[in-house]
């Protein structure tokens, strides 16, 4: 028998029917998200807007976004001669995409810029460029929280904010004075306590110089080569917050020693640790024994960041799932004619919407309340809780059908899909999860009456334009009462309000055909409990329109 022939002109395998890469386009150039921009007050953003986002959306992006994950961060604790230096390394794509987020003003760059919208400005460029890539964004969100915390001690804001606020990406451990751009970390969590912070074993001492030294260790301190973090420790006078820099005034090395990298399910880009504090060197933040409400104005503006992050995980996993869906043919047609894809992208376009406009209204009313509006500083109170807990919560159901959407191909790493995924529980977590968010509404219905007063008259402001909204917004009054078994349907009444509010937003600001679709399918419960489940009288064609990519 003779051997089998080759013809090198044969064609065996031909590659049909799958979309181009979703790469040189603007991730910015979304309608939903454009509309939010502008209602919020940041339209003269919109150009640099557009830059990043087509910086966002390009190759080299995409890949340095791949590499910064794949070469994940190495902990170093000793040189080669044995002295200890406690130094993390990073892949150079994750020091490229840092750069371009500090140096467009992500980071803390918003206290120090005075023009009306600029805190919506930096939240619609955080979810721009998070989107390339979520994991990096820890530090930058981080460094944004720190300002108003640090500014409860002026001399140490003086010494630091300019340097925080600055657009320099500059990495390594030097004296802060040296640098030219800080970057912020915070160390809350502990071992034995976690979410219960007063639990925290770590000691603080003051000396005669004004400054303390702590003692302890700290269970979960992402970012640990930024240059400075605000840490809780037990001082005489009860917890207390701290400013403890990785490197002291003089250049010497503050004791900051690295125990461990965690090993974690997403966000695989970014360190965090375990840090060990001995005699370490510290300044006191805030009041002795008033730590927790000096260091919540940090928390406040990470949730915030949180709330961002969700909603731009979910729409970028939307996106990626509609490019899918406009490029491929299935049965003879295109997927996304399909009546069944086109029930589920709506469903998640809906999603997508009402987290995005949620998020943006949020960052509307930080830039309002800092200049001095108390009606959006109280709706914050009770709002941001509300944001954190529903759109954090709804991120991994909607990046999980997303991927559906593209089947095998979407659980191939090659994708992007899986780390959209793997990072998708994370913000539910961070900065309190779930169940923290769903019993800070209930501290804040009972201790501050006028976040329930704003929350009432944001929800009005769309009174009369959806039945359904007003019927749901009335059964919500009656959950809203403090009642003996508050806790226990905590997470039903944070559920409810949220989407409310949402409804609320969107019966203002969004097309008919999208209110419509979701006070029926959100609030009448005209759904099933599955993505894709809208009725058959939802305007898909007009759903469809608002999908981004």
């Amino acid at each position: 028998m003779s051997a089998p022939s080759s013809n090198p002109t044969a064609v065996t395998h031909e590659v049909t029917n799958q979309p181009p890469p979703l790469t040189g386009h603007d991730v910015a150039d979304d309608p939903v998200f454009l509309e939010g921009v502008r209602r919020e007050g940041a339209a003269w953003y919109l150009d640099e807007l557009h830059l990043l986002g087509r910086r966002a959306g390009s190759e080299e992006v995409r890949r340095w976004a791949e590499e910064a994950n794949r070469y994940e961060p190495v902990l170093r604790t000793h040189d080669r001669y044995g002295h200890r230096i406690d130094e993390v390394d990073f892949h150079p794509s994750y020091h490229a995409l840092m750069d371009v987020a500090v140096g467009a003003g992500l980071a803390g760059a918003a206290w120090a810029d005075e023009r009306p919208g600029a805190h919506v400005a930096r939240a619609a460029g955080f979810m721009v460029w998070s989107s390339a890539e979520a994991g990096h964004g820890c530090p930058v969100s981080m460094t944004y929280a720190v300002v108003p915390a640090l500014r409860r001690s002026p001399d140490l804001a003086e010494v630091y904010e300019p340097l925080l606020t600055g657009r320099v990406y500059d990495p390594g451990l030097r004296a802060p004075a040296e640098k030219r751009g800080l970057l912020a970390g915070m160390g809350m969590t502990e071992k034995q306590g976690g979410t219960d912070v007063r639990a925290n074993t770590t000691t603080a001492t003051e000396q005669a110089d004004g400054t303390w030294r702590l003692r302890g260790h700290k269970w979960f301190t992402s970012a640990p080569m930024n240059d400075l973090f605000l840490v809780l420790a037990q001082a005489p006078g009860g917890l207390s917050c701290f400013l403890v820099p990785r490197v002291l005034p003089d250049g010497s090395r503050n004791t900051f020693r690295i125990q461990r990298l965690k090993d974690k399910l997403g966000n695989r880009s970014n360190a965090s640790s375990e840090p060990e504090f001995d005699d370490t060197v510290a300044w006191l933040v805030g009041a002795e024994g008033k730590g927790v409400r000096t260091i919540i104005d940090m928390v406040t503006m990470t949730r915030l960041d949180c709330v961002l992050g969700s909603a731009s995980g979910t729409r970028a996993a939307l996106a990626e799932a509609a490019h899918h869906a406009r490029h491929r043919r299935v049965f003879g047609a295109g997927l996304i004619d399909q009546p069944l894809m086109r029930n589920v992208l709506a469903d998640l376009g809906l999603e997508s919407e009402a987290a995005t406009t949620l998020a943006l209204r949020l960052a509307g009313a930080v830039d309002r309340a800092r200049r001095g509006d108390d009606g959006e500083r109280a709706f914050l109170r009770l709002a941001t809780a509300v944001g954190k807990y529903w759109v954090c919560k709804r991120q991994p159901a909607a990046v999980a059908e997303a991927l559906e959407c593209l089947g095998g191909n979407g659980y191939d790493e090659a994708s992007g899909m899986p780390r959209l995924y793997r990072d998708a529980p994370l913000n539910g977590i961070w900065e309190g999860s779930g169940n923290v968010n769903a019993l800070d509404l209930l501290r804040a219905l009972a201790r501050e009456p006028a976040s329930l007063e704003a929350f009432h008259a944001e929800i009005g402001a769309a009174a009369g334009g959806d039945r359904r909204l007003d019927t749901a917004w009335a059964a919500l009054k009656d959950e809203l009462v403090l009642t003996e078994d508050a806790p226990l349907r905590a997470r039903r009444v944070i559920e409810r309000a949220a989407l409310v509010l949402q409804g609320s937003l969107l019966v203002r600001h969004a097309p008919a055909a999208v209110a419509d679709a979701f006070c029926a399918s959100r609030l009448a419960g005209d759904r099933g409990l599955a993505f894709g489940t809208l009725p058959p009288g939802a305007d898909f064609a007009g759903l469809l329109e608002r999908l981004p990519g």
